[in-house]
Order: structure tokens, then C-alpha cells, then sequence
């Protein structure tokens, strides 16, 4: 696959200030952060970042900050993000669009606002 997009730490530091500023980015906006265009090609790889910085996060005992990358036309995280179990490991088994995966993105988002915030 070459080299990674971005450092995983520029992305977890994009993200922690998101988290504190209480706000989701959209990919293109964390693309954009980073010096690229979106692409699909480079949203993909961009996800792949995001996995490790879940992981260290989760190393941490930190809640995760990948919740916090959605898209433009809805508001929440990819389908990547459900495929990886983002829902599934919080015991939602509910629809991936829609107002029902609005209220409970909206909900661990808040988990990860309030955790920053305090830092």
C-alpha cells in the first residue's frame, strides 16, 4: 500500500482539537488539514489512519476520535467506521443513516467532546 497518507499523530492532533472545539470534521475537511484534495482513493487511506489512531486512543484508555470524521451529506462516520464495529462494540445493532444512527453518533460523540473538553 506505500506510504500512509499522514502521520497518524497530525491526525490525532486534528482530531483532539475538534474534540475540545466540540465539532465533527467532515473527510474532506480533515483531508484538506492534512494538504490533500478529496478523493476516494485518499478517504480510504484516510480511514486506515484513523484506525490506529483508535487503537492508541483505546492504549490510552481514551474514547475514540475517529466518531468525530463524518460525511458532508449526513453528518455521520462512514460505512467503514460501522463495518469496523464502531456500533456493534456499544451494543447498537440499529440502521447506519437515518435520525436513530444521528441520536446514538450523536451520543458517543458527546462521550469524546466531554473527555477532551476536561482536558
Amino acid at each position: 500500500m506505500g506510504e500512509p497518507l499522514a502521520d497518524w499523530r497530525e491526525v490525532r492532533a486534528h482530531l483532539i482539537g475538534a474534540a475540545r472545539a466540540e465539532t465533527a470534521l467532515t473527510y474532506a475537511e480533515l483531508l484538506e488539514r492534512l494538504g490533500y484534495g478529496f478523493s476516494r482513493p485518499k478517504m480510504r487511506q484516510l480511514c486506515a489512519v484513523l484506525g490506529t489512531v483508535d487503537e492508541d486512543a483505546e492504549s490510552r484508555g481514551e474514547p475514540e476520535l475517529a466518531v468525530l470524521v463524518v460525511r458532508q451529506s449526513d453528518g455521520l462516520p462512514g460505512q467503514g467506521w460501522w463495518v469496523a464495529g464502531g456500533g456493534r462494540s456499544r451494543g447498537y445493532n440499529g440502521p447506519w443513516e437515518g435520525p436513530e444512527a444521528a441520536r446514538f453518533i450523536a451520543s458517543v460523540q458527546a462521550k469524546t467532546f466531554a473527555y477532551w473538553r476536561a482536558r
